[in-house]
């Protein structure tokens, strides 16, 4: 685990060296298709070394939920087990290590055909009424829910509709067993967050230079697709999508995106603050890979 570019998926792969493991990806963005610089996906070369799964396992007009990620991961974990191997799973996406280690309560599934309503109805009226309409009918869930959060309140009111029952009361039922397996977790937390933020900015500067507007601008033309879908509220290419609908100026992007990213870092280390079973590495120290190549013999043996 660990903040956005904290060296995760680097230290995963010199790990993948030295035991058998296999890697799953725990991110939100790069479960879609299309989206590969914005989400600084894995190159190629390094997907056919080390290959990922959870990776382009969605269309990015497509939602997926940290339950569906729930489901796939223990389904990836256990064919890997079944197989004598280690499953490794490695990302930033802190909700998605939630869902797995913690639960979810029993919640519906997606349904195609109410949520395409419920879009439909978002387009017309806007989402704070949409948010309004959820503050009547369940105000715990609105409390606790961004009234800028689309998912969301249409999830909350999804799972209303479906089920009959408020969000917030089915959320306090007991949550599903957790996974059978032994845990060992390794957070890339810096001790010193300039370096960090230095790499951000630089990663940034590199996805404009790569392509990362003509990327958005290729998402765009599909017909299905837009901003308020989660694949396009995913840092960055949130950015680009209100750069080309004309709210800022070109030369206000690269800042815009340095910030947002940062944010979303420090978001991410708050979160990992409260897994206080995992091991803590900082990622600016050299002996990092030895002290984390270490810990995982440890766990194995």
């Amino acid at each position: 685990m660990g903040p956005t570019a904290s060296g995760k998926t680097a230290l995963a792969c010199a790990l993948a060296e030295r035991f058998p493991l296999e890697l799953i990806s725990v991110d939100s963005a790069l479960v879609y298709r299309g989206l590969d610089i914005g989400s600084a996906k894995p190159d190629a070369a390094t997907l056919q070394r080390y290959p990922h799964r959870l990776i382009d396992i969605r269309e990015p007009e497509q939602a997926y939920s940290a339950g569906d990620f729930r489901d796939d991961a223990l389904r990836e974990m256990t064919a890997i087990a079944a197989s004598g191997r280690v499953p490794l799973l490695v990302g930033g996406t802190g909700l998605y290590f939630r869902a797995l280690t913690r639960g979810f309560a029993d919640l519906p599934t997606a349904d195609a055909a109410l949520r395409a309503q419920l879009q439909a109805e978002l387009a017309q009226v806007g989402l704070q009424r949409l948010h309004a309409r959820l503050q009547q009918q369940d105000p715990l869930a609105a409390t606790r829910i961004r009234a800028s959060d689309t998912q969301r309140v249409l999830r909350a009111l999804e799972v209303m509709a479906l089920t009959g029952r408020r969000l917030s009361e089915l959320q306090q039922a007991p949550p599903p067993p957790r996974p059978p397996f032994r845990l060992l977790g390794l957070a890339l937390v810096p001790q010193d967050r300039a370096p960090l933020h230095e790499r951000i900015a630089q990663r940034f500067a590199q996805m404009l230079q790569d392509g990362l507007i003509d990327e958005v601008q290729r998402l765009r033309a599909r017909p299905g697709l837009h901003a308020d879908l989660p694949a396009m509220r995913a840092v960055g290419y949130r950015q680009v999508w209100q750069f080309l609908d004309g709210e800022f100026p070109r030369q206000q992007l690269l800042e815009r995106g340095i910030f947002a990213t940062r944010q979303l870092a420090k978001r991410q280390i708050t979160m990992l603050r409260a897994e206080l079973d995992s091991r803590w590495l900082d990622p600016e120290r050299v002996d990092t890979p030895a002290r984390a190549a270490q810990a995982l013999q440890l766990f194995l043996d």
